[in-house]
């Protein structure tokens, strides 16, 4: 078995070291040579795409290729990888077995704080949003038109290693922004590797959300970290005051609880199910640098 991700970033590379296990080595695509040399300097085969058909060498690759990860986000003008069109992406990937598909809980949008699940219809609010609705459905039908299992992973916030609380307040840009009965899911990456592998070697389809136990306002996990690092917490700022760039705020205006509950269902233990024992173990570890 192999695994090529499109788009092999911050939770592409996750992803590959949680299934370097069961597929060997992985490959993953970036768009910079620079990027492409660190993916090999980590054991991933890499290769150069930013869309439209492959080249000789990654061709050669997806000739082989039993399951895909598309991580690349979708543009205005679609998903890239759905714009070859079934066929095509077939003949490239003759031995595909399963693919996943990483989205995002935006396409929920917004539910005044209520529970949404799986069945919950998407009311997205931004475009980038509505674009991943759109590439959600595109999958769907290559799903059905191809008879092959696409599992959708909507994801919400990502952090660990390297990008977290910690490394905010340590850089002196944390902030406490305060909303009223404002919260948000979040997810350690290394849940969105484990999570992955857990579909892909069950070869299983339809969507997924992959988020925390605990949706939790923002405030209190920047608290949550400076206590552990015993610094001070920056001061509260109301959120109509406060200094935000527009796709900043645009995320405090969908307020929903996201529930795990059908990935668990299936077996699947989240190793960080709440942001009080991710950051402790990211602080005890020593991991949660840059």
């Amino acid at each position: 078995m192999t695994l090529t991700i499109f788009g092999c970033g911050y939770s592409g590379k996750a992803i590959a070291e949680a299934c370097g296990g069961l597929f060997g080595a992985v490959a993953g695509t970036t768009r910079s040579p620079e990027k492409a040399q660190h993916l090999k300097s980590i054991g991933i085969h890499s290769y150069i795409y930013g869309g439209g058909e492959p080249d000789v060498a990654l061709s050669d690759q997806l000739s082989e290729n039993t399951h895909l990860v598309q991580s690349i986000a979708p543009g205005a003008e679609g998903d890239p990888l759905l714009q070859l069109g079934a066929e095509r992406l077939s003949a490239l990937m003759p031995k595909l077995e399963w693919v996943g598909y990483l989205s995002t809980v935006g396409v929920y949008g917004d539910h005044d704080g209520a529970w949404v699940d799986e069945q919950t219809p998407c009311k997205p609010v931004s475009r980038r949003s509505v674009e991943r609705v759109e590439a959600e459905e595109g999958w769907q039908a290559f799903s059905q038109a191809m008879g092959l299992p696409v599992a959708i992973l909507r994801l919400s916030g990502i952090y660990g290693p390297g990008r977290n609380g910690f490394v905010n307040l340590a850089e002196g840009t944390a902030k406490r922004i305060v909303k009223k009965d404002q919260v948000f899911n979040r997810i350690r990456v290394e849940d969105i590797g484990a999570a992955t592998r857990f579909l892909a070697e069950r070869k299983l389809g339809g969507i997924y959300n992959v988020t925390d136990n605990e949706p939790a306002p923002p405030q209190d996990v920047v608290t949550y970290a400076a206590e552990l690092m015993g610094v001070a917490p920056p001061p509260e700022t109301d959120f109509e005051t406060a200094q935000l760039s527009p796709m900043a705020r645009s995320f405090y205006g969908e307020n929903k609880r996201v529930s795990n509950a059908k990935i668990r269902a299936l077996g699947f233990d989240f190793a960080y199910p709440d942001y009080r024992a991710s950051l402790e173990n990211l602080w005890k570890c020593g991991n949660w640098r840059p």
